[in-house]
């Protein structure tokens, strides 16, 4: 046997080797691999309006009620940006849907960005659908339902998007708190409007968004 036909074979048994071992490594991703799942040590906002996030569906074995704000699965990824918000449990919201479905965001602007226009983030369902919305509280990280909450606008706080964000509380002393150390102004859910959304989208987004 020839050296030159020698290589080709070995090469050509390293290359159905690497094929092999590779093929047995997304086996163990796709089956679970008897791991629990962990997001990566870096978490990058990834905008891409024709990548579909699934909501998570209601687990009737959780115990909780089926619009009850629940822990966010450690695989979930924002719908809007596509970061892991098990990661930013001070940052975090969710939406509940009336079938029980949910959707995770690692923070109060991608949910707003996500209930001022779902279809941009390939939803079919509408903000009308949402049963229950929450946000986690700044201080404490427990969920507030985001109707109640007291946000915080302008502050020099930094999300997790390395952008100004809206950190959420409990009450307007809680808030005003806050403000005192970190500045900023309070606003209710109901007057984060289109002209704030689009503000913070702008600021966070900008460079992904096309």
């Amino acid at each position: 046997m020839s050296a030159g036909t020698l290589r080709r074979r070995l090469l050509l048994a390293g290359a159905a080797g690497s094929l092999a071992a590779g093929s047995a490594l997304l086996w163990h991703h796709a089956t679970g691999g008897g791991k629990t799942f962990a997001p990566p040590a870096e978490d990058v906002c990834v905008v891409n309006p024709a990548r579909v996030t699934a909501p998570h569906a209601f687990d009737p074995a959780s115990g909780l009620g089926i619009h009850d704000a629940r822990p966010i699965p450690a695989d979930a990824r924002c719908p809007v940006c596509g970061m892991y918000p098990a990661r930013f449990p001070r940052w975090a919201a969710q939406i509940i849907f009336t079938d029980g479905a949910a959707h995770f965001f690692d923070s109060p602007v991608d949910l707003f960005m996500f209930l001022d226009d779902p279809a941009r983030f390939g939803s079919a369902r509408a903000p009308t659908d949402a049963a229950a919305i929450y946000v986690a509280d700044f201080r404490s990280g427990a969920w507030l339902p985001a109707r109640q909450a007291v946000f915080v606008r302008d502050s020099q706080t930094r999300g997790p998007m390395r952008g100004p964000d809206l950190p959420a509380f409990a009450d307007a002393a809680a808030a005003q708190a806050f403000i005192a150390e970190q500045g900023g102004q309070s606003l209710s859910f109901a007057q984060i409007d289109a002209g704030v959304v689009s503000g913070l989208r702008d600021a966070n987004h900008a460079r992904h968004m096309h």
